[in-house]
């Protein structure tokens, strides 16, 4: 983050820790890269009533299930997750923080705003 918009703040991210909460367009331009770790935390159901292209699908939810798949993931390597409206990726993220990721990003207003 550079040090002005450290000091008045930006639109398009918000910066929590290692987690950094993206805008839609950030977002979208982020996951173009075709080798990104892309998670959708949200039921399968949900999941396969539309999802974003390539998401891998890990519920939130299956607390057991979630912590082996994001396991099988590379920890030095940014992650982003998503969900339907933001809540449950803000806690996905805080939970891979303690997992040891080093960077997550997280979409802001989940599902709902990509669409």
């Amino acid at each position: 983050m550079s040090f002005l918009s450290a000091l008045f703040g930006s639109k398009n991210t918000t910066d929590t820790g290692n987690i950094v909460i993206l805008d839609k367009n950030a977002y979208a331009t982020a996951i173009s890269d075709p080798k990104v770790q892309l998670v959708d935390v949200r039921t399968s159901s949900e999941y396969n009533g539309g999802h974003i292209k390539k998401a891998l699908n890990i519920d939130f939810f299956n607390a057991s299930n979630f912590r082996t798949a994001f396991e099988k993931l590379d920890k030095n390597k940014p992650v982003y997750v998503y969900c339907r409206s933001g809540a449950r990726s803000q806690k996905a993220a805080k939970k891979l923080v303690a997992m040891g990721f080093n960077e997550i990003y997280d979409l802001r207003g989940g599902y709902n705003s990509w669409n």
